[in-house]
């Protein structure tokens, strides 16, 4: 990219991103789940966290079961990526996950992000925070609620939003894990 930022460009703003570069830690384990083999890398996560943490088996049944229903979940609302901390507690609960879905809205199905978190505000309701804030990407509509991060990044050329679905279930958003998610949110970059 000859060492300039494509987005002070403004003519790049009209141009929908061909992919987009995302910095998340090593000890954060990566499933593809644009493959059809993203079970068994799944299942190989599970079994790594069931030997290191020594879970009974009905600990590593439950992780493996609430995780693939949350990557089928994902598959079905377009996810095209699912990360995972490398390590759980003694009841099979993973620390942090991440969830990368690609949201397409070209034309008249394109809301802007002001228009998009009035409409997220009244579908949540009560205990989400609904906001418009700035990253590095681009307009961003965040919604937290005390466990889950999401970060619905505006795409350019009006392509429609990345999200970037963040779950905290052990520590909350406000705590150095949901400090680490901020910055993962941040490293976004559309190339």
């Amino acid at each position: 990219m000859s060492g300039t930022d494509a987005r002070k460009d403004p003519a790049r703003d009209d141009v929908p991103p061909e992919d987009y570069r995302l910095l998340v830690p090593r000890d954060w384990f990566r499933i593809d789940l644009t493959l059809e083999r993203w079970r068994p890398q799944l299942k190989t996560f599970v079994d790594r966290q069931a030997a290191a943490r020594r879970l009974s088996a009905r600990a590593a049944q439950g992780l493996w079961a609430t995780l693939r229903n949350t990557a089928e979940s994902g598959v079905s609302q377009g996810a095209i990526e699912l990360f995972l901390r490398a390590e759980a507690d003694e009841a099979g609960a993973t620390p942090a996950t991440l969830l990368v879905s690609l949201l397409p809205m070209s034309g008249e199905l394109y809301a802007a992000p002001d228009d998009l978190a009035r409409s997220i505000a009244e579908r949540r309701g009560a205990g989400t925070e609904v906001t418009v804030t700035s990253l590095p990407a681009g307009d961003a509509v965040r919604v937290t609620t005390a466990t889950t991060l999401d970060l619905y990044v505006n795409m350019p050329g009006k392509a429609g939003y990345l999200l970037l679905a963040f779950s905290v279930p052990l520590s909350g958003v406000e705590s150095p894990m949901g400090g680490l998610c901020e910055a993962i949110a941040s490293s976004l970059r559309w190339l």
